[in-house]
């Protein structure tokens, strides 16, 4: 996911692997929403410099930011999180970032709240994904909730309010009016049913 820190908006998404394919494919949506200069940050994934030189060239102010953990104790070593952060070390990758504004935070923020709202991320429950299309449908449905819907609590709008993107809250009777219908394709149907109907 990519965020905005200003108006907290979720600016792009991607279900997908952590991949060369999927970072480019990432980046390249997010240098598509976005019509200036901006400020990106990143964690360390190596893969991220070429999508973002890639998207971008060097229209953009772009450092990473690499946690440093601390070796994890005996009690820690149990538990599927990593070791407590003891540091972060800053690399400017393209542009002029301003330290200042290099943070990983709001989308570490962001990531927590989506594993709070939707259960699918909750390992070793049967709310658990098992089917990547289901899971890839359930985030799409989160990012549009939490971009028109949900009230920011520091905001007190909506981050698509907030944007400029909306000039109300939806309620979700709106937002589930913005799905599309199912389409039946005429391949999946077995054609002697198909047959018998317009006969």
């Amino acid at each position: 996911m990519a965020i905005d820190a200003d108006t907290k908006l979720i600016v792009s998404y991607l279900v997908g692997t952590r991949d060369a394919a999927s970072a480019k494919e990432f980046i390249a949506d997010c240098s598509s929403r976005v019509i200036s200069r901006l400020q990106f940050t990143t964690d360390a994934l190596r893969l991220y410099p070429d999508a973002v030189e890639e998207a971008f060239g060097s229209d953009i102010d772009y450092a990473q930011l690499q946690k440093i953990y601390g070796a994890p104790s005996d009690e820690e070593q149990r538990r599927y999180s990593p070791g407590r952060v003891i540091g972060a070390d800053m690399k400017t990758v393209t542009g002029n970032p301003d330290p200042a504004y290099v943070s990983t935070s709001y989308i570490e923020r962001e990531n927590l709240s989506m594993r709070m709202m939707m259960r699918r991320y909750t390992r070793l429950t049967n709310a658990f994904s098992k089917k990547l299309e289901n899971h890839a449908n359930s985030v799409a449905l989160y990012v549009m909730y939490y971009n028109f819907c949900r009230v920011h609590q520091t905001l007190r709008v909506t981050p698509a309010m907030q944007a400029g993107l909306s000039t109300s809250i939806w309620d979700l009777e709106h937002l589930l009016v913005m799905i599309p219908k199912p389409v039946v394709r005429v391949n999946l149907v077995d054609r002697e049913i198909l047959r018998r109907a317009l006969a």
